[in-house]
């Protein structure tokens, strides 16, 4: 692991879904840009002191010198944005595999220079967009492909959130801190911290990608990057949709939810209640599907990725936990008849959302193509 030390909140959750996966053992790790620092985040996250290094220079140069059989076999990268690029980059060229937080990088630039590694070096990259790896959202994904809804004609996607909404929350908190400094965070704030969960989310469920956007992106006053916005934007089947994505609105926690609307049905799903999915129709009784792996409705693949029996509620954790066990299958040549996770496609397709956004915004919402 690079990045995740003393103070981290997202090298955690990684850490908690590698071990709930079940198929990753975290043995090697850089946690933090200074050495003392890193150290102690080793010894209390308990891994081997001798392989707890003060820079991922360091763990890369020490880890290849290592057998083929004892070295670490991929690098999760936990890092704020602007460090993504440099470590991914030398991983690879290292010959490792690597999962990365998204997006993927600061700016399309750099995304692109991860792209361009990965192809020359025939390594693999995951990146953690978390919501794909929720059952009913694998199921949501299935129902719309299936084509029994027909058309995707409208998709209402918001990811809104009030953490940032004062001042006062950027005062000793290292998580907003990074988060709002563009030094750091990049070219976009919440767009690209949250926003891009909400457009990854939408061409996931619909198999489709936005082609157009027209978006306008805001801040609070001092502020020097966007904390909230909105888009219009254009998919390549044919239909159209409104993404929302804010961390400034006052009220709501965690408030991702999308609405998917077909010919025949509208299909909706929120984040904090993410194991009940609400399917309408204009002829027949509304549906209420539940997660759960004793639920006979579902598809034999998103029962396969459920640990409890309907009633247990999954959440965040686990749907991290399935897309590392994804990963994991992959590189070990089980993988299933889908990824699993959010591929360089994915991922690429991604910043060019952001930077379509934030070209759009600065030329007073305009039209845009991806």
């Amino acid at each position: 692991m690079i990045g995740g030390g003393q103070g981290a909140f997202i090298g955690g959750v990684h850490r908690i879904a590698a071990r709930i996966a079940g198929n990753w053992q975290l043995v090697a790790g850089a946690f933090s840009s200074t050495p003392e620092k890193s150290r102690a985040s080793g010894i209390e996250i308990g891994v081997d002191p001798s392989r707890v290094y003060g820079s991922y220079v360091e763990m890369i140069e020490a880890e290849l010198a290592l057998p083929v059989n004892q070295r670490i076999e991929a690098v999760s990268i936990v890092t704020p944005n602007h460090m993504h690029a440099a470590p991914a980059i030398a991983a690879m060229e290292a010959g490792f595999d690597v999962i990365i937080d998204k997006p993927l990088a600061d700016s399309m630039e750099n995304a692109r220079a991860i792209a361009d590694a990965a192809d020359r070096t025939g390594r693999r990259i995951a990146v953690t967009h978390t919501y794909t790896g929720y059952p009913l959202v694998k199921q949501a994904r299935e129902l719309i492909a299936s084509g029994k809804f027909g058309k995707v004609r409208r998709v209402a996607v918001k990811y809104t959130q009030d953490w940032l909404s004062r001042a006062a929350d950027l005062e000793g908190n290292k998580q907003a801190a990074w988060r709002v400094d563009p030094k750091q965070s990049g070219d976009a704030g919440a767009f690209g911290d949250i926003g891009t969960h909400a457009a990854n989310l939408a061409e996931f469920i619909t198999g489709e990608r936005i082609t157009r956007i027209c978006a306008e992106l805001t801040m609070l006053d001092g502020r020097a990057i966007d904390d909230d916005g909105a888009a219009l934007f254009h998919l390549s089947g044919g239909g159209k949709g409104t993404l929302t994505a804010s961390q400034v609105l006052v009220g709501d926690i965690n408030d991702l939810a999308i609405s998917v609307y077909c010919d025949e049905a509208g299909l909706h799903w929120r984040q904090e209640e993410p194991n009940a999915m609400r399917i309408g129709y204009r002829d027949r009784p509304t549906e209420i599907w539940h997660a759960g792996a004793n639920r006979a409705y579902l598809s034999p693949e998103v029962v396969s990725i459920q640990r409890t029996p309907g009633g247990h509620p999954e959440g965040y954790l686990e749907a991290f936990a399935n897309i590392y066990q994804a990963f994991g299958n992959e590189l070990r040549g089980a993988a299933g008849t889908e990824p699993g996770y959010a591929t360089m496609e994915d991922t690429l397709a991604g910043m060019k959302f952001l930077a379509a956004s934030l070209e759009s915004s600065r030329r007073g919402a305009v039209w845009v193509d991806l």
